[in-house]
């Protein structure tokens, strides 16, 4: 091979799964995706799809007991259609990360002082960031020669001004156990408020856009110019939009009510808000096709489930205009925003004053492609663009590594032009799924 390496493996390590693309940066071509999940039970599934030569899928069902031996099975699979870790052409290693605090501001080149903020981050995000860690030190093990970057859902988020960002509470003791608004999704509102501003025919710095990332967990952003100035997700995903397991936005005496009257602890109060409450607790179901279904024959829960969704989404999408003050468009992505046109129709429905509007016709259309759906004569124009998060992490992984930023990366360091680790808070800088 000549010239510089141009593939990049992304990776998304759970705490029982791992999500992997490898990509061509040279023109952003996928060469092969895949999962594996239920690593660590007594049946593990690989599902490997080789994409640069139309091949099909391929399943392993056999025990993998971690996720070293997740990787080397990955690895194999690629070795297998000649694209293995070992292949000089890899550039990169991608990995996202979930939580990144206020310390990480721009993709970063992981190296041991990288890896021990994300784990000092690890009570902000139990769930999450030690998953992530997984991946990233298995991945360096199996490739410690080459550039691993981790980007980070929340980096995005951390342009919010004070205003935004800050909770009410005193302020000491926020500091003490770093209690701010950090959001998430962010890699997702990056990449979609840059493809609505070209879908409009204009840079990201001309455009202000609402990004409403509806999948099982759901979020909305408000984009000013390319940077975040507001975002619905809080100190943990928890906060904001109904999504399709969790509450959204909720009274926090609920808890103490619950713990005084109902005897719950913190975890079963933890556990109700977080995976029976949003649309299950509303109405059995978080499938939104399967919800609509049930609205059209006239069930009334699902009908309830479907309002309080809506509700809660008109009303961000309001306070989001408030905070612009001026909107050149509002985009749905991710699973329910891409493919449910009738949360489309009913978010828009009654906004016609704010200049928003929805062509019947147009939202009607199915296609992977990014789209606007309003009409014409709408001020505001309200689009679908399908994210791409998997992208997002490659170009950006690709970006930080190629060419000189690679030089030194395994010698550490992840200040310049390693990545946006910064010591300071910043300044006032005024999963597709069906539901």
């Amino acid at each position: 091979m000549t010239g510089t390496p141009t593939r990049v493996l992304v990776l998304n390590s759970g705490s029982s799964s791992v999500k992997y693309q490898l990509l061509d940066m040279s023109d952003g071509s996928r060469l092969a995706q895949g999962l594996v999940e239920r690593i660590g039970e007594e049946t593990s599934r690989l599902a490997h799809t080789p994409l640069h030569d139309g091949g099909g899928t391929r399943e392993r069902l056999a025990p993998i007991p971690d996720h070293a031996a997740a990787l080397e099975a990955v690895a194999e699979e690629l070795a297998a259609d000649g694209l293995g870790l070992d292949s000089p052409e890899l550039a990169a290693i991608g990995h996202r990360v979930v939580h990144g605090g206020l310390r990480f501001t721009e993709p970063t080149v992981i190296d041991d002082e990288v890896i021990a903020e994300i784990e000092r981050l690890v009570p902000v995000a139990p769930l999450h960031n030690p998953a992530n860690l997984l991946g990233i030190r298995t991945a360096m093990s199996l490739r410690p020669d080459l550039p691993q970057v981790a980007v980070f859902d929340t980096a995005f988020h951390t342009t919010m001004p004070e205003s935004a960002a800050r909770y009410a509470i005193d302020v000491e003791t926020a500091d003490a156990h770093r209690i701010r608004r950090y959001g998430f999704h962010g890699t997702s509102h990056a990449y979609v408020s840059r493809e609505t501003a070209r879908l409009l025919g204009k840079e990201p710095e001309e455009v202000n856009v609402i990004v409403l990332h509806l999948g099982n967990g759901a979020s909305a952003s408000a984009v000013r110019g390319g940077r975040c100035v507001d975002t619905s997700m809080g100190l943990t995903p928890l906060e904001g939009l109904v999504m399709g397991t969790r509450s959204g936005d909720v009274d926090p005496a609920v808890t103490f009510h619950l713990k005084r009257v109902a005897g719950m602890s913190a975890d079963e109060i933890d556990v109700l808000l977080n995976k029976r409450s949003g649309l299950v607790g509303l109405c059995g179901d978080n499938d939104m096709r399967e919800i609509r279904r049930r609205v059209d024959e006239g069930d009334e829960r699902a009908a309830l489930a479907f309002d309080v969704y809506i509700h809660r989404l008109k009303k961000y999408i309001g306070a989001y205009y408030a905070v612009l003050g001026r909107v050149d468009a509002v985009a749905f992505t991710a699973g329910v925003g891409e493919n449910a046109a009738p949360v489309r129709e009913a978010a828009i429905a009654g906004l016609e004053e704010l200049g928003l509007a929805v062509d019947a016709g147009l939202n009607a259309v199915r296609s992977g492609e990014a789209r606007v759906i309003s009409p014409e004569y709408a001020r505001v124009a309200v689009a679908v663009v399908p994210t791409d998060e998997e992208l997002e992490i490659a170009r950006q992984t690709f970006a930080l590594t190629a060419g000189g930023a690679t030089e030194g990366a395994t010698e550490g360091g992840s200040g310049g032009g390693s990545g946006g680790m910064s010591g300071n808070a910043p300044e006032n800088t005024a999963e597709k799924v069906n539901a």
